[in-house]
């Protein structure tokens, strides 16, 4: 352990607190943008959005969460160090919901208190989340265990399952489980389908013990 924290100390001094900086201001512009979109969206006229748009849902998929915990994700892998992917990881959903409900109040004249307060939670949550994803890109037992989790919910937030049907929530779901995987893939692709594998076996247990969806 003493050398694997080396090695994420002897990375964070390479990169300039410059830079640090520069990448975390631009996952707060990035929330800032999405959180605008996506509220934009949902308060634009369905026969006024592009038809690609309106026909692949875009709308509702911004409202779900797997796109979020997905992004989430990315920046928690790509981030230097744990605690720079717990504050990045932060930064972007404080950015994001901050814009999607300051939109939703002062542009869309309304403010759902309960749903926002969902959004709060996640957002407070999400720093330790955070730190815990980053360790996923590792090549350790536990680095496994814990892409396999993030696997699993994503799987349950892409498709609908139970004893007798199976259904994809969308094409946009989908691809964001697909490019989930390919984020965490493995060194091997033995190693990335063993892992995929173990992920949809934890989904299903998971959806055993709590059967409600989260996306």
């Amino acid at each position: 352990m003493p050398d694997f924290l080396n090695k994420i100390r002897s990375v964070e001094n390479r990169i300039s607190v410059k830079k640090q900086i520069i990448n975390t201001m631009g996952v707060w512009v990035l929330g800032i943008i999405l959180g605008v979109i996506s509220k934009y969206l949902d308060c634009t006229a369905s026969n006024e959005l592009p038809y690609i748009v309106e026909y692949l849902d875009v709308r509702n998929f911004l409202g779900r969460f797997a796109i979020w915990i997905f992004l989430a994700v990315c920046i928690s892998i790509y981030s230097v160090s744990p605690g720079r992917a717990a504050l990045n990881v932060f930064v972007f959903f404080a950015a994001m919901v901050t814009s999607y409900y300051l939109y939703s109040k002062f542009i869309a004249g309304f403010f759902p208190r309960s749903y926002a307060m969902i959004w709060a939670v996640l957002t407070i949550l999400s720093p330790v989340l955070a730190f815990i994803c980053w360790y996923s890109k590792g090549g350790s037992k536990i680095a496994a265990v814990i892409s396999a989790g993030i696997v699993a919910v994503l799987f349950n937030m892409t498709f609908s399952y139970g004893w007798i049907y199976f259904d994809i929530q969308s094409v946009l779901e989908l691809l964001v489980f697909i490019c989930g995987i390919i984020v965490l893939r493995r060194t091997t692709i033995k190693e990335t389908i063993i892992v995929t594998a173990i992920g949809m076996v934890l989904a299903f247990a998971i959806h055993i013990v709590i059967p409600f969806r989260f996306g």
